[in-house]
């Protein structure tokens, strides 16, 4: 059991995160479209927050919440509360910022889920402890360092490919660099000590 006496950040995203999809699922349909990442819409900059607490589905909805509950805990610890909301809050930034640029000018795309801050936390883990084993497909279990590679090396084949459509890989991207950089200049001693670990 997770202990979020240690990690009451990410017991309350988890939480808002919860609330208001289900409400934009079940509840009012509506908040989807008032709450999605539009990049064409640049004058609706809260849409950069607001996409990260809505999702299109359970399944996408599952998914985020428990990649956050196993990896959010012991990042908040290690890190502190402040300086884990930074790293979540700047994933999250760092994903939206991204899918802007990118697709600025093209007013059919939208984008919803916290998955690009849930990244930002996974490889802030990542840099902790690089050689955890997780579970891949919550079947193979690999060193956290081999996932965050096969990780980008996938998102990068699915964007220059465009397999996969319907998943924010280019987002996923930028959220993944955000919480590499944020967790690099918000804890300095974590690059020694990952670098250490990796015998270098």
């Amino acid at each position: 059991m997770i202990d979020f006496a240690v990690a009451p950040i990410t017991l309350i995203i988890i939480v808002t995160i919860a609330l208001v999809s289900v409400s934009a699922l079940w509840v009012d349909r509506s908040l989807v479209d008032r709450l999605k990442l539009v990049p064409s819409l640049r004058a609706q900059p809260y849409r950069w927050v607001s996409s990260a607490f809505v999702h299109t589905g359970f399944w996408h909805l599952f998914v985020n919440v428990f990649t956050l509950y196993f990896f959010g805990p012991p990042l908040e610890y290690w890190m502190g509360s402040v300086n884990y909301l930074l790293l979540y809050a700047g994933s999250m930034l760092a994903c939206s910022a991204v899918t802007c640029v990118l697709y600025r000018r093209d007013p059919g795309y939208s984008a919803v889920g916290a998955s690009g801050a849930v990244v930002g936390v996974v490889f802030g883990f990542c840099l902790f402890r690089p050689f955890e084993v997780l579970y891949f497909f919550g079947l193979l279990p690999i060193p956290a360092i081999a996932f965050a590679v096969l990780f980008v090396a996938g998102s990068l084949w699915a964007v220059r490919t465009r397999r996969l459509p319907g998943i924010a890989h280019e987002g996923h991207l930028g959220g993944a660099a955000g919480g590499v950089i944020l967790t690099a200049v918000l804890e300095p001693q974590v690059v020694a000590s990952f670098l250490r670990q990796l015998g270098l």
